[in-house]
């Protein structure tokens, strides 16, 4: 009896063993596993032996199958060693070396279609989509999927960095989801969503190394108690929609939800319709004990491709704008021409016309503003909506970008008369039907020499790659609002302090603005103050990356603002070859270094009310002295805190000290 109990005991090993699969980073310290338990298939992921996700629950339910139960892992695998270098122009590294292990692993099902499951691992970078195949008899040929079991299964103790998504057609001119709500910090599993309907992409955890799970303290580098982790997804364009994360459940984690019925104003599917032999786009997870991974991870863009060639070559470079501060009544041609001197003051490549340039300037108008411009060194980009009927939102121009046949009349009247790019914004949601719009904007905008930026619209899911004429997106809560209220103005330090390890981490974020005015007022005297300091601002440059970033200067900047911090604003890069993450923690303090040919910046934020005193490691300056841009503690009666232009010494081992104001910067060069 012991020997058939013990026989058993073998047998049911091997069952497991034949029922489960591993594959490893190339370093050996990040671990998936795949495995397939009473027909339904789950993953668990560990680094450096912590268990980071539970065994959590993969599958698709779709019109030709129900691929979430009744499966069997298949023996055969298939793996591979991926080794490649591409080129990215418009992201923070301008080459990436991808080293990864792959692993396909291959259900069976009672539908008979088989269901694949692709697993790629770098060595902090997990990537996994699914792919179905026709059935026996080479049909079915295409297939809606509903929904997905992916889920993100976490340890308990985890905490939350989040931004809750929001119901569609609310919120002004019933514009929402504009992806612009507030994120929380810090906050446990089991706190519901703010609007009840989970949260949108990227998603940011914090698993601490330890049992207790309190908020560490604003200390230098408090982030190495801590694993993180950061989930997202890449690959969608219009062959899908793009989704977000769900609520937290207990026992089950966080899964991938699909768009609200309501976006779009109702109209298109809240499905994913692909043709056989298909597939989903990948979902993404970022981990590490420190967050080092996180703010320099590539895995947007390392498993997607270009889907097509550029047709010209694209600049990257700074641009004004008057909206921000002078709102719609500026958008006439006079002011607009300040902003294009202004521009051209500062060395800047463009200028951007915003909403109501249709009725306010007029075609033919624009057309000499743009030939003046170009006469300045300057070119033009303009404004559009991106719909007819997907919300209220009344500026125009409105009914173009929506309609193929009028968006490439007004894309070739661009073309002929210099306009270099177009800002379009107030998109309706994430179903494929606004993905197919978002890709046929881009596609047909390359046709015709047109960069684009997006506004009012969901985040870029490795767009940088994917299109050579896309340029950044707005996706979160941006500088629009420190404008509008002086309770957003306060939040300023907090959010930009969170970007960094967010929204900004898996795409080009289009903030819209270094903010150089003391007042959100074109006197620059009324309204509600700023609250962050100018070297705060200035730091923004180099903490948030785009290729053609907004510099929010005014007119009277250039006669109120010290001659150093004009220079500094004058040679302000953007395309950047290496980024390193030097310190932070998010919503209160981000240290960023980027290096543009052989030069590196570093700059520095504090988002909190405290002076924060750090010792940074700055290898690429060690024993070197350094220009050091820096606040300058804040006297009685000051609204903002004196910069200064100073130089630092940096020790031997790279070694450097620095203090930066409450809402404060610092910038070494």
């Amino acid at each position: 009896m012991r020997k058939i109990f013990l026989s058993l005991a073998f047998l049911l090993s091997v069952s497991v063993l034949a029922d489960e699969k591993v594959v490893s980073s190339p370093d050996g310290r990040l671990v998936v596993t795949v495995a397939c338990n009473d027909g339904k298939a789950t993953y668990g992921v560990k680094y450096d032996g912590q268990e980071l996700l539970k065994p959590s629950s993969l599958g698709l339910k779709t019109n030709v199958g129900d691929f979430t139960k009744g499966l069997k892992m298949l023996p055969d695998e298939k793996r591979d060693t991926l080794r490649y270098a591409y080129l990215l122009s418009r992201s923070k590294f301008s080459s990436v070396a991808v080293v990864a292990n792959q692993l396909k692993v291959s259900f069976a099902t009672e539908s008979k279609i088989p269901m694949s499951i692709v697993f790629c691992v770098k060595d902090n970078d997990v990537a996994f989509k699914y792919q179905l195949e026709r059935g026996p008899n080479n049909n079915p040929k295409c297939a809606v999927v509903y929904g997905e079991a992916t889920a993100f299964n976490m340890p308990d103790e985890t905490r939350t960095f989040l931004c809750p998504q929001i119901t569609p057609m609310t919120g002004w001119e019933r514009t929402k989801p504009s992806y612009e709500e507030e994120y929380e910090a810090d906050a446990p599993m089991n706190q519901k969503s703010k609007f009840g309907v989970g949260y949108t992409f990227p998603c940011l955890f914090r698993v601490p190394s330890s049992v207790s799970s309190s908020v560490p303290s604003v200390v230098a580098s408090p982030q190495l108690s801590n694993h993180w982790l950061l989930i997202s997804e890449t690959g969608v364009s219009s062959a899908y929609c793009g989704s977000r994360l769900s609520d937290y459940e207990a026992g089950k984690g966080y899964t991938i939800a699909y768009p609200q019925p309501g976006e779009n104003n109702g109209f298109g599917s809240e499905s994913a319709g692909i043709t056989l032999p298909g597939e989903t786009p990948w979902r993404t997870i970022t981990v590490g004990n420190s967050l080092k991974p996180i703010v320099e991870t590539t895995v947007a863009f390392d498993f997607v491709t270009p889907l097509y060639e550029p047709s010209t070559q694209y600049q990257p470079g700074r641009y004004t704008w008057s909206w921000l501060i002078w709102q719609d009544n500026s958008i006439n041609y006079d002011d607009q021409v300040k902003f294009i001197d202004l521009a051209a003051a500062q060395g800047y490549e463009y200028t951007l016309v915003d909403n109501w340039w249709d009725t306010q300037i007029g075609r033919e108008k624009i057309e000499k503003l743009s030939e003046y411009a170009q006469s300045k060194g300057v070119h033009l980009m303009l404004w559009f909506s991106s719909n007819g009927f997907e919300n209220d939102a009344p500026q125009g121009p409105r009914n173009v970008m929506n309609n193929s046949i009028t968006r490439k009349k007004y894309m070739s009247w661009m073309q002929n008369i210099g306009v270099k790019g177009i800002k379009v914004d107030f998109f309706g949601g994430d179903k494929q039907e606004t993905m197919r719009l978002y890709e046929d904007i881009l596609s047909d905008a390359n046709d015709y020499g047109l960069q684009v930026i997006f506004h009012g619209c969901t985040l870029p899911r490795g767009w940088e790659r994917m299109y050579p004429n896309y340029v950044g997106s707005e996706g979160a809560l941006a500088s629009e609002n420190v404008y509008f209220t002086d309770y957003h103005a306060k939040k300023e330090g907090f959010e930009m302090a969170m970007h960094p390890f967010s929204r900004n981490a898996v795409g080009a974020f289009d903030w819209g603005g270094v903010i150089m005015n003391r007042y959100l007022s074109k006197d620059n005297k009324s309204r509600h103050q700023r609250f962050t300091s100018d070297v705060f601002e200035m730091a923004t440059a180099i903490t948030n990356q785009c290729s053609v970033n907004c510099i929010a200067m005014q007119p009277n900047n250039l006669q109120e603002l010290p001659q150093f911090e004009l220079d500094f604003l004058r040679q302000i890069p953007t395309s950047w070859d290496e980024t390193r993450f030097i310190d932070g923690y998010p919503t209160r303090y981000a240290v960023i270094a980027r290096r543009t040919g052989n030069k590196w910046y570093v700059g520095g934020i504090n988002g909190t009310d405290k002076p924060l005193s750090l010792t940074l490691q700055l290898p690429m300056f060690a024993g070197k002295t350094v220009s050091y841009y820096v606040d300058e503690p804040k006297k009685t009666g000051e609204i903002l805190p004196t910069s200064s232009l100073k130089t630092l010494k940096v020790n031997k081992k790279g070694e450097a000290k620095v203090t930066i104001q409450p809402m404060g910067g610092i910038i070494l060069k």
